[in-house]
């Protein structure tokens, strides 16, 4: 497979180096099957979604990425920008909508849900990577993760999840509805260590240390949307942390093209921003 044997090339030229669970996951996903990637956090998922995203920019297919949340939607967004460039990525999430034109979009499940339930298998999905899919089983949520499983029939989905339990059933009936074959990669090896650490510094204090020793990015939890804006703001002075120019224009022009609609719009974009 040229697209394959390009991506792999990208890896080598670039001196990275895939996990065995990486690679199984991958060769299975370019061989025409569907995937279940079950493997911890840490341990690389995001490659093997890339890599499933490169086969259909590679095949001038389209592919959609979903994620459980429109934060974690827009995130998605910036670093497949990074990946295959801005004019190639969209996002959709109800309230933003950018580029939606683009090859590969990144959605939130119910906006997928809501493509399969109207177009069915005339859906121009040909790729499909649904993270966090143990939402499957959430009582209140599920169906969005399920509906595309059905509706979506010519699309090759790439399913990953870091706490899957046994669901035999879901994936031969999920065989039998596509007529493409299921392969699970399941590890429980985690190659990115668990560091713990207790530290009575500033925020401010820890993130520039944390971002001198290049251990970045990080997630710094909050619990509400108020106090997070407060340490967003305080944070974006920080000379540290700011991006390198290159990057910074490509995010920039990318802000600068979305329509942020919801209440809370003007403010994301205004961190984007600075």
């Amino acid at each position: 497979d040229v697209v394959l044997l390009s991506f792999l090339q990208a890896l080598e030229d670039r001196g990275v180096d895939l996990y065995p669970a990486q690679e199984e996951a991958i060769v299975e996903f370019f061989g025409g099957g569907h995937v279940v990637l079950d493997t911890p956090t840490g341990s690389g998922k995001s490659l093997v979604a890339v890599a499933a995203l490169f086969k259909a920019l590679g095949q001038g297919k389209r592919a959609y990425y979903t994620s459980p949340t429109k934060a974690l939607t827009s995130e998605k967004f910036f670093d497949l920008c990074n990946y295959f460039g801005p004019d190639r990525v969209g996002m959709a999430t109800g309230d933003v909508a950018v580029n939606t034109r683009a090859p590969v979009i990144c959605c939130t499940a119910e906006v997928l849900a809501s493509i399969a339930l109207r177009d069915g298998a005339d859906a121009a999905a040909d790729v499909v990577v649904m993270d966090e899919f143990h939402y499957f089983g959430d009582p209140n949520r599920g169906a969005a993760w399920e509906i595309p499983l059905w509706r979506l029939r010519g699309a090759a989905f790439l399913l990953m999840s870091g706490t899957l339990g046994d669901n035999a059933a879901l994936y031969e009936a999920l065989e039998l509805r596509s007529g493409r074959p299921v392969r699970v990669v399941r590890s429980t090896q985690r190659p990115v260590p668990l560091d713990f650490a207790y530290s009575d510094k500033s925020v401010r204090a820890e993130l520039e240390d944390l971002v001198a020793r290049g251990e970045f990015p990080v997630y710094v939890v909050h619990f509400s949307r108020r106090e997070a804006l407060a340490t967003a703001s305080a944070l974006s002075a920080l000379p540290a942390l700011a991006p390198p120019e290159d990057r910074a224009a490509r995010l920039r022009a990318a802000v600068e093209a979305a329509d942020f609609r919801s209440p809370f719009g003007p403010q994301l974009r205004e961190l984007l921003l600075q």
